[in-house]
């Protein structure tokens, strides 16, 4: 201590310059006066926090969830015989009240209440609804969205986690994925690229040889390679994600034959050649029982394009998780609009939410920095409603989001102008805005929730339990939104 208070009492305040580096050391006021780590008190928050039945063990009637033991080795082409029934709901009284609520203008409100009456009708009609939840990593691997998903299906019905990617490379607890080693994951927003950039509502998808669309080289390429993905449901998923009878494959860019071989628990129960005109296609397989174990094997010389399979009940409510590590959210205008628009129709899309703005937070220098990225990311909102214009939109914000800076875990400066813009620039195309950062206890909040343990120690990523927190008070907001719409309705 003696050798080094020369050393503090002299040192200045904004560090030296040395051989090009910069250092810095503790002043005089930071020795004497060392700043304290804020403690934020959000035991009233939590405490307001209903998670009852979100870990899976509100398993209701899972009697359809046998396998389909039925002896298909006979068949070439699969028979769809769906008995329809997949996916009632459980119902339940609603509530108006919430610890927090969604920010809507009218133009936004009026959206989200034309929602609110498909979502309504969804099950005594027996149509199917997609609500698609695109984010960061905050809600990779089902991570938030697993727990929204239960919560809908639950109280408006369905079944199955819906959209899966063709290729999954996060971990995840909703289902179980694996695919040969040939087969590459192409994605628009970091990775390799796809060269016509006909991902599809995931946002990614997969390929087991090289792009080719010059005819020449097309008629060139005939040695014929072979590739399989296998899917099947989790045990470890929420109840309702655990079970499904339909399943859809999208693909697109099939140039060359393809043939495509179905097996079921082992058993071959569909062949059939996929459609080679290069455009968007949909292989839909239904059950009378949960679908179990499926795996797909491809034989082509030159791949179609995988974007994906969606893994659904038979009507309701199907909540898709698409997270994009490292993502800001502003990718949507660099996607094929023709692809993404027939997919958006063919999910029957009703509402997007939109989870975005932490990765952009630590790159953001100065104000006008905040209002570039708040403004790319409204043009984001402009090209989702041009090519789904009767879709609702929903946008979460960044969470409050800690740095370590003199000793102490701080929110990063500029976290709550952010929140100010998109939730301004969210209004003004009539989206909705829920105000995570607000909900969870706002500045300085995210070191209770990693002391609770709720977070991780990156200060910056909620863990399971903490998701399930953040989830239900959005479905908390969702539902009193709902409810109030609901006492209006006739």
């Amino acid at each position: 201590m003696l050798l080094l208070a020369p050393v503090v009492y002299f040192f200045p305040k904004n560090g030296i310059q040395v051989g090009g580096k910069k250092f810095n050391f503790l002043t005089k006021e930071e020795f004497l006066h060392p700043r304290e780590q804020v403690k934020k008190d959000i035991s009233k928050i939590l405490a307001m926090v209903d998670t009852t039945n979100l870990d899976g063990s509100d398993s209701g009637d899972l009697s359809f969830l046998a396998n389909n033991n039925q002896d298909h080795t006979k068949f070439k082409k699969h028979v769809n015989n769906s008995s329809g029934g997949f996916g009632a709901p459980k119902g339940g009284e609603l509530s108006q009240e919430s610890t927090s609520n969604i920010y809507l203008n009218d133009g936004a409100r009026a959206s989200l209440n034309q929602f609110f009456s498909k979502l309504d009708r969804a099950s005594s009609e027996k149509s199917k609804v997609h609500i698609l939840h695109y984010g960061d990593s905050q809600i990779e691997g089902d991570r938030m969205t697993s727990y929204i998903r239960q919560r809908i299906q639950n109280q408006f019905g369905g079944n199955g986690p819906g959209l899966i990617p063709a290729m999954n490379v996060y971990s995840t607890f909703t289902f179980k994925q694996s695919c040969s080693n040939n087969f590459v994951r192409y994605t628009c927003f970091g990775g390799k690229k796809l060269q016509n950039k006909r991902y599809g509502a995931m946002c990614s998808a997969a390929r087991f040889t090289e792009e080719i669309y010059d005819s020449l080289q097309i008629a060139n390429t005939n040695a014929i390679k072979e590739a399989w993905i296998e899917i099947e449901p989790s045990q470890n998923a929420q109840s309702r994600a655990r079970s499904y009878n339909n399943v859809k494959m999208y693909y697109s860019s099939c140039v060359k034959p393809c043939s495509v071989k179905i097996y079921q628990n082992g058993n071959l129960i569909h062949e059939d050649n996929l459609i080679k005109d290069g455009k968007y296609h949909v292989l839909p397989l239904s059950f009378t029982s949960n679908a179990g174990k499926l795996k797909y094997v491809f034989s082509s010389a030159i791949s179609p394009t995988i974007c994906g399979f969606s893994l659904e009940g038979d009507y309701g409510i199907q909540v898709d998780n698409i997270g994009m590590r490292g993502c800001s959210g502003t990718i949507f205008g660099s996607i094929d609009g023709g692809v993404l628009s027939k997919m958006y129709a063919d999910l029957n899309s009703e509402l997007l939410i939109l989870q975005f703005g932490g990765n952009a937070v630590p790159y953001l220098k100065d104000s006008a920095a905040v209002r570039s990225f708040a403004s790319q990311f409204q043009s984001q909102i402009r090209v989702l409603k041009r090519l789904n214009p009767t879709t609702a939109i929903l946008v979460i914000g960044p969470s409050d989001m800690s740095k370590f800076a003199g000793g102490i875990y701080e929110s990063y400066h500029l976290l709550p102008y952010l929140v100010s813009q998109m939730k301004k620039c969210s209004g003004q195309e009539n989206a909705g805005y829920w105000d995570l950062f607000s909900a969870m206890g706002g500045l300085n909040s995210m070191p209770a929730w990693v002391e609770s343990g709720l977070a991780g120690k990156d200060y910056i990523h909620f863990n399971n339990k903490g998701a399930s927190i953040a989830s239900q008070m959005f479905y908390d907001a969702f539902e009193a939104e709902f409810a109030r719409w609901k006492m209006k309705t006739p």
